[in-house]
């Protein structure tokens, strides 16, 4: 794995989100393997930003290198096993894998997991692209009387915009697992004492959707030496703005938790 295409993430957090993540697919797939009327369903597993497959910890050096085919356990050589390959170590399996990634060089490191897990390889499709444009093409043109998945988007920062979503949702058949930057991304653009300039209003937007400006921002008026001054100012805090996103998600998803 080469130094550019590394993946460096903290510890527990990581492990944590990833653990949930494979017991749920665990506990889906085994439906779908033993429900009667489950079976009838081609099942999908589908990682919007799939990495290199491997995320390097913390900890760490910078010299340490590693081959995937040497990587058999966990931590092995400062690495852990990314959101791909937990997808594919989940037994019973998926009937079909979609990993897509938007840098090349790493989807030539994604191909490394068809030889490491031979079985499953002709399952695997591996899309090098933009992950809104592919998966929302993908919803439209998917036959759903007789396709179900689960949907991975867990972006490096605003990566995935409110229309993709609503794409999602509209299948009325896709499990979606979102990990909403609200620290990391939507907080950093959310001006403290006027709303934020155009183009990050633009980003916002995007990943928001509309009418956010409306809830988040409240005109005030403060008293200056030539007269009262009129503002606009954030009023919302973390909780407001992810209680307004899951107000949202509810609206055009059946069940949110």
């Amino acid at each position: 794995m080469s130094d550019t295409n590394r993946q460096v993430f903290g510890g527990e957090w990581t492990r944590e989100k990833l653990d949930r993540l494979a017991k749920y697919l665990h506990a889906y797939t085994t439906i779908f393997t033993k429900n009667p009327k489950a079976r009838f369903f081609d099942t999908v597993y589908v990682d919007a930003f799939a990495g290199a497959g491997y995320i390097q910890t913390a900890k760490a050096g910078p010299s340490q290198r590693a081959l995937f085919a040497e990587l058999t356990q966990q931590d092995a050589q400062g690495y852990i096993k990314g959101s791909a390959v937990r997808a594919l170590e989940v037994e019973p399996g998926f009937d079909k894998y979609l990993f897509i990634e938007k840098s090349a060089e790493r989807c030539k490191e994604l191909e490394n997991l068809k030889t490491k897990y031979p079985t499953k390889k002709e399952k695997i499709d591996i899309v090098n692209g933009n992950a809104n444009e592919y998966l929302q093409d993908w919803c439209r043109n998917t036959d759903w009387s007789k396709t179900r998945a689960v949907v991975f988007l867990d972006p490096w920062g605003m990566e995935v915009e409110w229309s993709l979503v609503e794409e999602i949702a509209r299948t009325q058949a896709i499990d979606l697992w979102y990990l909403f930057p609200l620290g990391i991304g939507v907080m950093r653009l959310l001006t403290s004492r006027e709303p934020p300039p155009e183009a990050w209003g633009t980003r916002l937007t995007k990943i928001l959707g509309p009418d956010w400006k409306q809830e988040f921002y409240l005109r005030t008026t403060e008293p200056a030496l030539f007269g009262p001054i009129e503002r606009q100012v954030r009023a919302a805090d973390y909780e407001a703005v992810g209680t307004f996103f899951l107000k949202r998600l509810k609206k055009i998803f059946a069940r949110v938790a």
